[in-house]
């Protein structure tokens, strides 16, 4: 098991280090991509973070993980949570020039009145690459 996890670390790493230029799809650590956008009844902004991207022309899909800053109230009685979260996401992300448009999944965890569930999003952005 140990030497399949440095098996997959190393072709991962290879991947994301890789020089190669005339590839369309592409590994990455980071895209430059910042993101704003409401999801469960409360807004996010996140960046994208290590991604599979596939570029053609001006359009770029991305399929990755979206670190994230969740804002939402916590409208429940006793002790709360604060407003502002850090969360890791999952999505897809286009772009198109420098305009991004994101679907981002956040995992909400189980609490004593809600079981735990997938929340989708929708999100805009920007491309500063």
């Amino acid at each position: 098991m140990k030497k399949l996890l440095y098996a997959g670390g190393i072709l991962i790493s290879g991947l994301c280090f890789s020089q190669e230029t005339d590839s369309k799809i592409k590994a990455s650590f980071f895209d430059g991509i910042a993101v704003a956008g409401y999801v469960d009844h409360g807004a996010f902004i996140n960046f994208t973070g290590p991604n599979i991207s596939y570029k053609n022309k001006d359009l770029k899909f991305i399929l990755g993980m979206l670190p994230s800053l969740r804002i939402k109230e916590d409208k429940s009685e006793g002790t709360k949570n604060s407003a502002i979260m850090p969360n890791l996401g999952a999505g897809l992300t286009v772009v198109y020039k420098k305009i991004a448009l994101q679907v981002p999944f956040y995992y909400n965890t189980k609490t004593s009145v809600q079981n735990g569930a997938w929340k989708m999003g929708i999100g805009l952005g920007y491309s500063f690459r």
